[in-house]
């Protein structure tokens, strides 16, 4: 069955740096353009970074120049390079084709900022 696990967060202050992990498994990974999303308190979940099949990648005004996406499709991996994190970073992170009509997410992994 499909699986998308996500890694990485954490609690880090204000100009520090994460990096987070997500494995999926049960559907052809090097068919999907991959995304990156976060859910903040009270807010709605939102894309911030993407990746297609052949590595164009696309971001968020708000983590433009701060994060980096990238996938490893032998190890059916996307990563995400967080630098320079801001309080307003802080949310759950999820992970999943970037693609309509996809309804399934993974548990997601926090990322929490301080300032």
């Amino acid at each position: 069955q499909v699986q998308l696990v996500e890694s990485g967060g954490g609690s880090v202050q204000a100009g520090g740096s994460l990096r987070l992990s997500c494995v999926a498994s049960g559907f052809p990974f090097t068919l999907n353009p991959m995304g990156w999303y976060r859910q903040a308190p009270g807010k709605q979940r939102e894309l911030v970074a993407s990746i297609s099949i052949d590595g164009w990648t696309n971001y968020a005004d708000s983590v433009k120049g701060r994060f980096t996406i990238s996938r490893d499709n032998a190890k059916n991996t996307v990563s995400l390079q967080m630098n320079s994190l801001k309080p307003e970073d802080t949310a759950v992170y999820y992970c999943k084709p970037n693609r309509a009509g996809w309804t399934y997410w993974g548990q997601g992994t926090q990322v929490t900022v301080s300032s």
